[in-house]
């Protein structure tokens, strides 16, 4: 049907559409009501009114009762109020009545997103200092993810840049705490509860997503046929017995559980011959599994019977509270399963060899972005104890998340650091001098990794960590790589 540009619409009556405030309780629902409100969409409605204010009246009959506007009553109601602004529609006959209240609902349903449009009006107020929550918008996280994801990915080459290598003079050192734009990233022991102090400043984490050493040797494990070498880490290098090893896992899993909010989700990254001592130690730390998660590659790696295609990532939960939950079935586009399909680095593709040389079990940016967005909301605080080359970060800085990182080896520290500014292009700054990392590169001079050993473990304030001063064969050589 053609619309007529000559309709002559009367607005003379607009003085009987003056707004009156009315008591909650005087006003009457709409004998049927076609349209439900979930107590979900009730509280987001409220949150509104707190942010902006009551700005559309309800819509009331002549004999107060409401045509438009039960949500914002019930609204109203959940912020204990009892009086609302109404406007009156006295000139309405009862069918005219039923008709504009489906009306009302259905027409905006009728209208679409200009998705471009939408884009920007999202990054424009995620880039601004609002001092109100995103979510005041009426969409939900994983929406937003997807809105940005998706213009992200089509600008991408789905490739990071050149990684950088370790470096021969290292610049970090044991407490140093560094800036990287909204992240933290501190040099010390996860095992020391003076380390997450220094690193959390009373703050908790919403969620945890680790790859702590696995307690399995570099060499022979993890580096292929021998084109990339790499030292030993530091500590759980295949070192420690069983005992030894299940108490480094419950040491940093009951730190861990101090600094996350109840109801948070814990990513861990474990090695199937350690698997047993991480859910072991898991349970012994208070923590509840909900998932078993696998990383499936698509080569596998090393192995003696069978070449290990696969890595675990158990999830563990603090607490009892609701987690938050952004996958709801795929509902907005999410269709996660517990079998995770990324590439691995031993994938025959361009800057794998940039990823082995820094790191021997670097894991895949996307993996871990997938997890943060699955269970955070922007904003939130993601915690890695067990940071090494900083993939958590970049995830984090991607999600629009914050990462507060650690790391023992000052090594790998400068590695995360230089990895972060060749990506986003951001200055490094050292948080109690406000030196730049390159600044703070000019002021130390580090001999040459080659020449530490392990004993500058214990040679550090790293060494009074809760499993007590580290035993003798700490001091082995490092393997150069």
């Amino acid at each position: 049907m053609a619309l007529s540009n000559t309709l002559n619409i009367d607005f003379s009556n607009s003085r009987n559409y003056d707004a009156e405030l009315i008591t909650i309780k005087d006003v009457r629902a709409f004998d049927n009501q076609a349209r439900k409100h979930s107590p979900e969409q009730i509280k987001k409605i409220a949150t509104s009114i707190e942010t902006f204010g009551f700005l559309i009246p309800i819509l009331i009959d002549e004999d107060n009762k409401v045509i438009c506007g039960h949500g914002r009553i019930k609204a109203l109601e959940f912020l204990g109020q009892d009086k609302v602004w109404a406007i009156r529609a006295n000139h309405l006959s009862e069918d005219q009545k039923r008709a504009y209240v489906l009306a009302d609902n259905r027409l905006a349903e009728l209208g679409e997103w200009d998705e471009d449009a939408l884009e920007i009006e999202i990054k424009h107020l995620l880039d601004a200092d609002l001092d109100f929550e995103i979510g005041v918008i009426g969409f939900e996280t994983a929406e937003i993810d997807l809105i940005i994801a998706r213009s992200e990915t089509s600008e991408s080459t789905n490739q990071d840049p050149p990684v950088p290598e370790i470096e021969e003079h290292v610049v970090s050192e044991t407490g140093d705490l560094w800036q990287l734009g909204t992240h933290r990233l501190y040099c010390g022991d996860a095992l020391a509860s003076t380390s997450y102090a220094a690193l959390m400043q009373n703050e908790q984490a919403h969620m945890v997503f680790t790859d702590p050493p696995y307690n399995v040797p570099i060499h022979n494990h993890v580096c292929g046929k021998g084109d990339i070498k790499h030292r030993e880490f530091i500590m759980a290098s295949g070192e420690m017995n069983d005992d030894e090893f299940c108490e480094f896992l419950r040491t940093f899993l009951i730190l861990v559980y101090e600094h996350v909010i109840d109801g948070s989700v814990l990513n861990v990254c474990m090695d199937w011959r350690h698997l047993e001592h991480l859910l072991s130690s898991g349970r012994q730390a208070g923590l509840e599994l909900i998932n078993l998660c696998i990383w499936n590659k698509d080569n596998g790696g090393m192995g003696s019977l069978y070449r290990s295609k696969h890595e675990d990532v158990v999830i563990f939960r603090k607490g009892s509270r609701t987690r938050t939950n952004n996958v709801m079935l795929g509902k907005f586009g999410r269709n996660r399963t517990n079998v995770w399909d990324y590439a691995g680095i031993n994938t025959m593709r361009a800057g794998r060899l940039d990823e082995l040389a820094m790191h021997p079990t670097v894991k895949p940016v996307a993996l871990v972005k997938d997890a943060i967005f699955d269970v955070t909301h922007r904003d939130e605080i993601i915690l890695d104890p067990f940071c090494g080359s900083g993939t958590t970060i970049l995830s984090a800085e991607q999600s629009g998340r914050r990462c507060y990182a650690m790391e023992l080896d000052p090594a790998y520290i400068d590695v995360a650091i230089r990895r972060y500014q060749d990506q986003f292009g951001i200055e490094v700054v050292h948080a109690e001098t406000g030196m730049t990392f390159s600044q703070m590169q000019q002021h130390r001079h580090r001999p040459p990794i080659r020449n530490r050993t392990r004993d500058v473990y214990a040679a550090t304030d790293v060494g009074a960590s809760a499993i007590g001063t580290p035993p003798a064969r700490f001091a082995a050589p490092i393997v150069e790589g």
